[in-house]
C-alpha cells in the first residue's frame, strides 16, 4: 500500500533536487496521486537521516539513470532495506567524459572553446532530442515496469534534472499530464536549495569566477528549450505522442491504462 506523504517537501541534507510529483493535473480533470512517483539527485551521499526518511516512502524500486562515470565520480546509492535498485544508464559511460573533464578541470580559455556563443546549450538540446529518440528500450522498460508493479519509484540521475527530467517528463505524458504542468515541474529543479552543486577544481577564486559560471550555466539550469526540443524530436520522429508511446517505447492501451490506473487518481 502506498504510504501517506507529508505535503510539505522535505528538507534532506544531502540529496538534492528531491520532490513528490503528486498533484499534478492531467487533461481530462484528474491528477497524479502524491506518494507513488518521486524523483532527485543522486543518492550517492544520503545522511542516515536522509536514508530513513527515503525509507519512509515505501518505496518499490528505485531508477539510477546515471552511468558508470557519474557512479565513479560520485558513488554508488545508498541502499535502502527492502527497496529494488535498477541502474538503467541514459547515456553512454564514455559519452561526453573528455567534455566533462574539462567542464571540472579546465581553465577559462578551455571552457569558452566548448560553451561560449551558445555551444552548451545546443550540446544540451542536442543531449536532450537524443535520449528521447535514442533511448527508446530504456524509456519503455521504465513504463512497462511502473505499469506492472514498481511503485512507489522514485528515478534519480545525479542533479535530477536531464536524464531523469526526461524520463519523469516522458512519463508523465503517458498518463495524461498537461504539457505546460510537465514543463512547470521540470522548471523547479532551477530553485537554489535544489540546484547540482558544480565541483571545479583549483582555488575557488579563479575556479568559480562569474564568466566561469556563466560560461557552465546553460549545462545546470533547467531550460524549457531544452524539453521543448525533446517533444519536438518526439512528434518529428513518430509524428505524436500516441504513436510515439505505442510504436517508439511498445506501450499498449492496455498498459497504458494500468500505468494511469497506478499514478493518477
Amino acid at each position: 500500500m502506498t504510504q501517506q506523504v507529508p505535503s510539505t517537501e522535505p528538507e534532506l541534507a544531502a540529496v538534492r533536487n528531491f520532490r513528490d510529483v503528486g498533484g499534478l493535473p492531467t487533461v481530462d480533470g484528474r491528477r497524479v496521486r502524491h506518494g507513488v512517483l518521486f524523483r532527485s539527485g543522486h543518492l550517492a551521499h544520503a545522511t542516515a537521516e536522509d536514508a530513513a526518511f527515503l525509507g519512509s516512502l515505501g518505496l518499490h524500486t528505485i531508477f539510477d539513470f546515471r552511468n558508470a562515470a557519474d557512479q565513479k565520480l560520485e558513488g554508488p546509492d545508498v541502499e535502502l532495506p527492502g527497496v529494488r535498485n535498477v541502474n538503467l544508464p541514459l547515456s553512454d559511460p564514455a559519452d561526453g567524459a573528455e567534455f566533462w573533464k574539462m567542464v571540472r578541470n579546465g581553465d577559462l580559455d578551455q571552457l569558452r572553446s566548448i560553451l561560449a556563443d551558445g555551444r552548451g546549450a545546443a550540446r544540451m538540446v542536442a543531449s536532450y532530442r537524443a535520449i528521447v529518440t535514442q533511448r527508446t528500450a530504456e524509456h519503455s522498460r521504465v513504463l512497462h515496469a511502473l505499469a506492472e508493479d514498481s511503485v512507489p519509484a522514485l528515478m534519480h540521475c545525479a542533479a535530477g534534472k536531464d536524464r531523469a527530467g526526461i524520463s519523469i517528463a516522458v512519463t508523465l505524458l503517458a498518463v495524461g499530464v498537461e504539457r505546460e504542468a510537465v514543463i512547470a515541474d521540470y522548471l523547479e529543479s532551477n530553485a537554489k536549495h535544489r540546484r547540482y552543486k558544480v565541483r571545479r577544481a583549483g582555488n575557488p577564486d579563479t575556479a568559480y569566477t562569474p564568466e566561469v559560471m556563466e560560461l557552465l550555466s546553460p549545462l545546470f539550469d533547467a531550460r524549457a528549450e531544452y524539453l521543448s526540443a525533446a517533444f519536438a524530436s518526439i512528434e518529428e520522429t513518430w509524428g505524436d505522442l500516441d504513436t510515439y508511446f505505442g510504436q517508439g517505447l511498445r506501450l499498449t492501451p492496455a498498459a497504458r491504462e494500468r500505468l494511469r490506473e497506478r499514478l493518477v487518481d
